[in-house]
């Protein structure tokens, strides 16, 4: 039962952390990469539709991308949603064809402001591992009844070195991106 519950948690916790830095890679650094547009949404025929379903995105050079829709009557739909995504500063050109993004320079100024950005994703995410952990807290201490008190604290100690370990992996998945975006 305690061992059920111990790696279900770990279970949510490695989502957690996936989830947080796949968060972390929406956020721009100098170069053009496609996960900055991961979570942007297209308003397709009246619905909300993930962009990667409506194009192909690739970076032919360090501060440019190319999306290259699978229907061109998408096209200006998809170059609406690029310009309206918070926080990255595009402005898409569009051919006909497809949509040419350029990546501004960044300032140092932008910069900081990212790293503010970044940090706000990983306390989120942290606060997120530790409503976890509480869930799980409250689920072993409802088998109190059921087992000794030694196999109970032997599982709190367990389940806070789970949740320490997935607090650390979360702070260097932090400081990778703080230095990328540093970076010059």
């Amino acid at each position: 039962m305690i061992a059920d519950i111990l790696a279900d948690t770990t279970g949510r916790m490695d989502r957690a952390v996936e989830a947080a830095k796949d968060d972390f890679a929406t956020v721009r650094t100098g170069r053009a990469n496609p996960q900055l547009f991961q979570k942007v949404m297209v308003d397709y025929y009246g619905s909300p539709t993930p962009l990667s379903q409506l194009a192909s995105l690739n970076a032919p050079e360090a501060r440019t991308l190319v999306v290259t829709p699978y229907d061109k009557s998408a096209l200006k739909a998809i170059e609406q949603a690029i310009r309206d995504v918070p926080n990255l500063g595009v402005n898409p050109t569009n051919d006909g064809n497809l949509v040419r993004v350029t990546m501004p320079e960044l300032t140092a100024e932008r910069r900081k402001e990212y790293v503010k950005l970044v940090r706000t994703k990983g306390e989120d995410a942290k606060v997120h591992l530790r409503g976890i952990r509480r869930k799980s807290k409250d689920e072993l201490d409802s088998l109190k009844s059921e087992v000794g008190e030694d196999e109970l604290a032997r599982a709190e100690k367990e389940l806070d070195a789970i949740t320490r370990s997935h607090v650390e992996e979360i702070d260097e998945a932090l400081k990778r991106k703080e230095a990328e975006l540093l970076e010059v």
